[in-house]
């Protein structure tokens, strides 16, 4: 059976008085969604139980170096999954992902990341065409995976958003079992608020920001000023924009390499 579509007010650009108005009450001791106080920042915990992997969204499909921390598209997409599987209304999830556009999501990665470069034999179409008798030939292509030693934290401003969405972000933070790649899995493990966040958080070069003492720079993707379920589901015949639908910012991530050998990389946040 069909699910009944509900339609939902789309959710303007947040006014800058408004924001101001709901940081200052958001630095009162009074929970929010059931979270104690004070702090803007709901910031909730994940530990990796597998391999992770998510190439920058624009690395070619055979060649691309993974991502040691998802992306706050990736998460914000993980919680839209999240609601569907819940049971949420298709207005409902519609809705969700659109009221996540102008929230600023962080993430603090683990304490140290190793990172194989490895080659691996694959099967794939022909690049002039398969035919009948020989639908895929063998080549090879270039993977990382990554290996996280540590909790991951992603943090959302909840500045920009309402109760609603910060209550659903703490129910359907328990549901999420993987990010990036289909089999990264993580597990959830609590979810905390606080004041301001420290320099093991990435942070945006488009804002204030400062250097950790081991970080790297590279451009990760959110959501753009237009996008929507129509758009960016899978299931989708529309093209996403970049800018409108998509857009890549380069971001500050407070770990850097600290060892490297035949095959790996290692990253380090201390």
């Amino acid at each position: 059976m069909a699910r009944k579509r509900t339609v939902l007010p789309p959710l303007d650009v947040p006014d800058p008085e408004v924001v101001a108005d709901r940081v200052a009450r958001l630095q009162s001791p009074d929970p929010v969604a059931g979270v104690p106080g004070p702090g803007r920042w709901l910031v909730v915990d994940y530990q990796p139980t597998a391999l992770f992997s998510l190439k920058v969204s624009l690395a070619t499909s055979s060649v691309g170096k993974t991502l040691v921390v998802p992306t706050p598209y990736s998460i914000k997409m993980a919680f839209v999954d999240a609601a569907f599987r819940a049971g949420l209304s298709n207005g409902h999830c519609a809705h969700l992902l659109t009221s996540l556009i102008h929230v600023d999501v962080r993430v603090a990665p683990s304490r140290r990341t190793v990172v194989t470069h490895t080659f691996v034999k694959v099967r794939q179409e022909p690049h002039g065409g398969s035919r009948p008798d020989l639908p895929y030939i063998a080549n090879i292509a270039y993977r990382e995976v990554a290996y996280c030693h540590g909790l991951w934290r992603w943090a959302f401003d909840l500045a920009c958003g309402d109760e609603v969405l910060a209550q659903r972000i703490v129910v359907l933070a328990p549901h999420i079992s993987y990010v990036g790649k289909r089999g990264s899995f993580v597990q959830f493990t609590g979810v905390r608020r606080f004041s301001t966040l420290d320099l093991g958080f990435t942070q945006p070069t488009d804002k204030d920001w400062q250097l950790p003492p081991r970080h790297h720079v590279v451009p990760l993707d959110d959501f753009g000023p237009e996008a929507s379920l129509d758009v960016l589901s899978s299931y989708s015949q529309k093209r996403a924009s970049r800018d409108r639908h998509r857009r890549f910012v380069h971001t500050v991530v407070p770990a850097g390499v600290t060892n490297t050998g035949p095959g790996f990389s290692e990253y380090s946040a201390e």
